[in-house]
C-alpha cells in the first residue's frame, strides 16, 4: 500500500514541474505522456476543437511560461529592494490574467479549470486563439499575429498597440520560430 502511495506521489510531483527539454516537442511529449497524463493526446484534442495547430499551442506556452505550471511575472521592488506587487495577475502555463481566465470559465462552462493544469491551460490557449480568429480575423495558423493578439488582447491588437512595442514583436517572432521548429520535430516524432 505504501509503495502505491509513493509511486502516485512521484507521478503527481512530476506533473507539477516543467519538462526538462522544452525546445523539443517530441521530448516534451515523451516526458509527459503516460497513462495518467497524456499531453500529446490533450494537445491534439484542442487542435481538433479549435483548429489551432499543436505547434502554435505549444509555442505559446513555451513563450509565456517556459512550461512552468506556477509561473508568475516578477514582483516590482519598493525602494529598489523590497519585493512588492506583481506587474499583472498572469499565472500558470498560459499566463492568463485573472479576468480573462474568469471569462474563459464563464463562456466555456469549465468552472473547475486551473491555470496550473496543462490540459486546462492549453484548452484556454486554443479557445483564446480561436477568439482571435473570430474577433480579429487572424488565421488559425498565423503564429506571429495570434501571439500579438494573445499578448495585447483583442482590443489592443485591433488598435495596433503592439506596433510600438519592440519587446512583444520580438516575443511574437520567437513564438513563430518555436512553432516552426515544433512543427518540424512533430513530423518526425515516434507516436
Amino acid at each position: 500500500m505504501r509503495i502505491v502511495f509513493v509511486v502516485a506521489l512521484l507521478l503527481l510531483a512530476g506533473c507539477a514541474s516543467a519538462p526538462r527539454e522544452t525546445r523539443n516537442a517530441c521530448a516534451i511529449f515523451e516526458q509527459r505522456d503516460g497513462w495518467f497524463n497524456n499531453w500529446r493526446r490533450t494537445a491534439r484534442s484542442v487542435e481538433r476543437e479549435f483548429g489551432v495547430p499543436v505547434p502554435i499551442l505549444m509555442a505559446t506556452i513555451y513563450t509565456e511560461s517556459g512550461f512552468r505550471p506556477y509561473a508568475r511575472p516578477p514582483r516590482t521592488k519598493l525602494l529598489g529592494f523590497i519585493p512588492w506587487k506583481r506587474q499583472s495577475s498572469a499565472y500558470g502555463y498560459s499566463q492568463a490574467l485573472d479576468g480573462t481566465w474568469e471569462r474563459y470559465q464563464r463562456e466555456t462552462g469549465r468552472w473547475a479549470a486551473r491555470r496550473t493544469k496543462f490540459s486546462d491551460a492549453i484548452h484556454f490557449i486554443g479557445w483564446y486563439h480561436a477568439q482571435s480568429h473570430e474577433k480579429n480575423g487572424i488565421a488559425r495558423n498565423d503564429a506571429y499575429n495570434l501571439y500579438l493578439a494573445y499578448y495585447s488582447g483583442h482590443a489592443g491588437y485591433s488598435r495596433g498597440s503592439w506596433r510600438s512595442d519592440a519587446g512583444v514583436q520580438k516575443a511574437a517572432r520567437r513564438t513563430t520560430g518555436i512553432a516552426v521548429s515544433y512543427s518540424r520535430q512533430l513530423r518526425n516524432c515516434p507516436d
